[in-house]
C-alpha cells in the first residue's frame, strides 16, 4: 500500500501525517525544524515500505526540509497551497490544527496525481534570487525617482526631466546642477536622492551583467526566440526552476496562467480567460509577445489572421501568447539536457 506523508511546515516545527490511499490516518508525529527533526522524521517514515512526500509549497518554509528529503532519495510532491481550503471543507474533522492540516496535506496528494515533483535546486534559483533582487531594486529606484520629481517640481517648476530620463547619468548631473542653485531641506533631500538613484541604477546594471551571463550559459535556446531579452529568459527560467516537471506543453502554458479556461455544457462550447497561474511567467511571456508583435513578422502575420477572422486584437495576442509558451517550453527542455540534476539513492 501506498503511504502519502502530508507535511504542515513551520518555521521551527514541522508535522507528519501518514495517510492511507483512503485518506486515513495512519499515524502522525512532529519534529523540529532542522536536521535532526528532518532525520527523526525519516527514521519514522522507514516504516512505510511504499512512501511519498506531500508538502505545501511554500518553500521558504520547507525548502530545507525538501532539500534534506531529495538528498534522502525520497520522492516528493508540492501541493499547491489553493487545495487545502476544498480539502479542509470537504473534511469531517472541524477546526484547525497543525495535524489536521498536515492530513489535508495528504488528502491532497491522494486527490490529484499530476502534482509536481520537488527536486534539489541549483543554477535556475540562483538566477531567481538575482532577478528578484534586482526587481527590488529597481521598486527602491522607482519610488526615490517620484520622489525627487515632486521635489524638483516643488524647487524649479519650469525642469521636468523626460520620463525614463532619471536612470541616465546625463540627466541625474543635470539635476545636481539645478539643485545647486538652491539650498534648505528640500533641496538637500533631492540631493540625497539624487545620489541614491545612480548607487541604485549601478547596481541594477551590475546585477543585470551578472544575469545576462548566467543566463547565456544555463538558456541559449530561450535567448535564441526572436524578442526574448535577458530578464524575460531569466524570469521564465528562475520561476519554471525545472521544465521536465511539466507533463506536456499545454500544461506549462495552464501554470502559467496563458491557456484559456473551459466554461462549457451542453452544446455550448466556451472559453474564458485564464486569470489565474503564474503571474510572473505569463508577464514574461507577455513581454516576449509585445516584441514579437513589433520586430517579428510571423508573429505580425499569424495576429493579422486571426483579426481578419473576427479576432479582437486583445483575442490575437493571447493566441500568441499561448503559442510562445509552447515555444519557450520547447526550448527550456533543449537547454535542461544539459542541466540534469544529480540523481540519489534512498538512504532510510
Amino acid at each position: 500500500m501506498m503511504v502519502v506523508l502530508g507535511v504542515d511546515a513551520h518555521k521551527r516545527s514541522h508535522t507528519v501525517v501518514a495517510a492511507g490511499e483512503g485518506g486515513e490516518e495512519l499515524g502522525r508525529i512532529g519534529v523540529a525544524a532542522d536536521r535532526e527533526g528532518h532525520l527523526r522524521a525519516l527514521i519514522w517514515a522507514a516504516r512505510f515500505a511504499e512512501r511519498r512526500w506531500a508538502i505545501e509549497d511554500c518553500r521558504d518554509l520547507s525548502r530545507r526540509l525538501e532539500g534534506d528529503l531529495v538528498c534522502a532519495g525520497e520522492l516528493v510532491v508540492r501541493v499547491p497551497p489553493k487545495m487545502m481550503a476544498g480539502v479542509r471543507r470537504s473534511a469531517r474533522t472541524r477546526g484547525k490544527s497543525d495535524p489536521i492540516d498536515a492530513l489535508a496535506v495528504a488528502r491532497a496528494a491522494l486527490s490529484e496525481p499530476g502534482l509536481p515533483v520537488a527536486r534539489l535546486e541549483g543554477p535556475a534559483r540562483e538566477v531567481r534570487l538575482l532577478v528578484d533582487y534586482r526587481e527590488t531594486l529597481v521598486k527602491a529606484r522607482t519610488a526615490a525617482q517620484n520622489s525627487l520629481r515632486w521635489r524638483l517640481h516643488e524647487l524649479e517648476p519650469g525642469f521636468d526631466p523626460k520620463p525614463g530620463s532619471l536612470n541616465s547619468a546625463k540627466t541625474l548631473a543635470e539635476v545636481e546642477k539645478v539643485l545647486a542653485n538652491h539650498g534648505g531641506v528640500v533641496a538637500d533631500l533631492a540631493r540625497r536622492e539624487t545620489t541614491r538613484i545612480g548607487e541604485l541604477t549601478k547596481e541594477a546594471n551590475q546585477l543585470q551583467a551578472e544575469i545576462a551571463t548566467r543566463v547565456a550559459s544555463l538558456a541559449p535556446s530561450l535567448l535564441a526566440i526572436p524578442g526574448c531579452g535577458v530578464l524575460s529568459a531569466a524570469k521564465l527560467v528562475g520561476e519554471t526552476a525545472d521544465p521536465t516537471r511539466f507533463k506536456s506543453a499545454d500544461a506549462f502554458a495552464m501554470w502559467a496562467g496563458v491557456a484559456p479556461i473551459p466554461v462549457w455544457s451542453g452544446n455550448a462550447e466556451r472559453f474564458r480567460l485564464n486569470r489565474g497561474g503564474n503571474r510572473q511567467v505569463n508577464a514574461a511571456v507577455y513581454r516576449i509577445a509585445i516584441t514579437q508583435l513589433r520586430i517579428h513578422d510571423p508573429a505580425r502575420t499569424q495576429a493579422a489572421r486571426h483579426q481578419a477572422a473576427g479576432k479582437t486584437k486583445r483575442e490575437a495576442l493571447r493566441i500568441l501568447k499561448h503559442r510562445i509558451s509552447h515555444v519557450a517550453f520547447r526550448a527550456m527542455l533543449e537547454d535542461s539536457q544539459t542541466h540534469q540534476p544529480v540523481k540519489s539513492e534512498r538512504v532510510v
